[in-house]
């Protein structure tokens, strides 16, 4: 030890108390020596922390038990539908049942979710509740069936609620409750939209995150078909979202005036259609379709082809909506126009206007439908209506407004000629009824040299569209349609067919056309 070192180490003595211990003191190697052991375990540790594990990819619906599966295309968008009233079917075999059991699963375990789902009768419900007894538990583990509730309950506490609606009074039942999910299964078989519209009443919930739905599927025909197709098919084209209307006027439903938001259109529905061929389970055989094929004309074109322009004893089963309406168009001046009317103030005024094209084929291109409309209030909405049309050539209107009627003042007809409304009176004759329908046929069939029908709708003419198809014979005289139905616009349609309508093409006159160029030979056109 060098004396330094010795003379320190005495210092450290002589300033420590008697009896204490004497303090370790490191030196610099030791100090270094530890840095380097700290450093070289911390490297260690860092070595040897678990490598995180990467899951080797998988295919989720393989890896998962799944339960349904929506075929592409309509039930998949029925599925995925937002609108507030959708109606899903069409022809038979499209997997409606399902697709009714599969779409209130996606809020179901919800707590708030509290849905209706209905059928017309409890034997007709059975077979629901048995198909949902088969999914549900396999969808929604400790999902419970309380049968004496006719009801599921989720774990969560969400409740869909199984039952029927046999008469209109059977919604009283459901007064006071609140859903926000509510589905009618096969909404042809009510009879009036009554149970529909008041179940719309039952449609609220607190949490918004759920939404307000209702849903129905259907095949055509039955009791219902004729409110079905006005409040779901008639409106707008198949799969296109729309703004709700009153079936009755065909005007949009509006939040009423005074409202904060007066003007403005309710909610809006939807129609998808489905086939047969859109359910690749009972397409693929071809059984399903053999059964089909095998039915009456008017049913298979309902069940297979999910025709809704067709109805059992309808007065023009040749009416085809594929051929017979079209995209409206700009309808040249030179061409004859022409209007029918056959006029009710109690019941509907239906007035048709027509135009003849030179292949003599008639196009309906605007109809006027409505009620309560005096005969002076309705020349005033003609005449505006005709304000930029001019070109009319002349009115046909029911004869029958001509008669006094046991007063002494003007006929119904004549106050009308009087405010500009010019029309003539139709035929009304024995026999003429039977003469415009069978006019009718002829005018509805394709035409065998322009290969085009006689007679053509405007896609505009919506209620003309809708009531024509639907006319269903009169069952003690097979000749004519049944007056007692919705014939307003039809009996129109057919003063305005008997009244010889032709072409223009060989009355051309130059002196009417207005152009730049003015003949000064009205002889020779020069």
């Amino acid at each position: 030890m060098s004396k330094e070192s010795e003379k320190g180490l005495l210092q450290l003595s002589a300033s420590m108390p008697s009896g204490s211990k004497k303090r370790y003191t490191k030196s610099k190697s030791s100090k270094k020596k530890e840095q380097d052991t700290s450093s070289t375990k911390k490297t260690a540790t860092q070595q040897t922390r678990p490598a995180q594990v990467k899951h080797a990819e998988y295919d989720v619906p393989t890896a998962q038990n799944v339960v349904f599966k929506p075929n592409p295309g309509p039930q998949t968008q029925y599925l995925a539908s937002s609108e507030r009233e959708v109606l899903y079917g069409g022809a038979a075999g499209g997997g409606k049942s399902y697709a009714t059991l599969a779409d209130p699963l996606r809020n179901m375990n919800s707590p708030d979710f509290s849905g209706l789902l209905v059928r017309h009768t409890t034997e007709e419900l059975r077979e629901l509740i048995q198909k949902s007894q088969e999914l549900y538990p396999k969808a929604i583990p400790g999902i419970k069936w309380s049968e004496r509730k006719s009801q599921w309950t989720t774990p969560r506490g969400g409740t869909l609620w199984m039952s029927y609606l046999d008469r209109d009074t059977d919604v009283m039942r459901y007064q006071g409750q609140a859903f926000n999910y509510v589905a009618f299964d096969e909404l042809t078989q009510w009879q009036s939209p009554f149970a529909w519209n008041y179940m719309r009443s039952r449609l609220r919930t607190a949490n918004k995150d759920l939404g307000l739905y209702m849903r129905a599927t259907t095949n055509p025909g039955g009791l219902g078909h004729a409110w079905v197709k006005k409040m779901f098919i008639d409106p707008a084209k198949p799969n296109t979202p729309f703004w709700a209307t009153d079936i009755e006027t065909s005007e949009v439903l509006k939040f009423p005036s005074g409202h904060s938001k007066a003007g403005q259109p309710l909610f809006k529905r939807r129609f998808i259609p489905a086939s047969l061929f859109d359910n690749p389970y009972l397409a693929e055989s071809g059984d399903y379709e053999a059964m089909l094929l095998s039915l009456p004309e008017h049913q298979r074109k309902q069940l297979l082809e999910g025709n809704w322009d067709v109805n059992e004893g309808a007065a023009f089963p040749e009416f085809n909506r594929k051929i017979h309406v079209i995209d409206p168009y700009d309808i040249p001046r030179s061409w004859t126009k022409f209007r029918a009317c056959d006029y009710g103030y109690g019941s509907f005024t239906g007035v048709v206007w027509i135009a003849v094209s030179p292949s003599e084929q008639l196009i309906v291109y605007r109809e006027l439908y409505c009620s309560k409309v005096t005969a002076t209030d309705l020349a005033d909405m003609i005449l505006e209506t005709e304000s930029s049309d001019s070109s009319i050539r002349y009115g046909v209107l029911d004869s029958s407004l001509w008669h006094k009627r046991g007063d002494t003042g003007p006929s119904l007809a004549e106050q009308m000629n009087a405010k500009g409304c010019r029309w003539r009176p139709s035929d009304r004759s024995r026999g003429s009824r039977v003469a415009g329908k069978n006019e009718l046929h002829r005018r509805l069939q394709v035409d065998e040299f322009t290969e085009e029908p006689r007679l053509v709708f405007f896609s505009s003419c919506t209620n003309m569209i809708a009531q024509l198809p639907g006319l269903p014979l009169d069952k003690k005289n097979h000749e004519d349609v049944d007056t007692n139905a919705e014939d307003h616009l039809y009996d129109a349609l057919r003063y305005g067919i008997m009244t010889r309508p032709r072409s223009s093409l060989w009355d051309f006159n130059p002196m009417s056309q207005r152009s730049g160029f003015q003949a000064s030979d009205s002889t020779f056109g020069y």
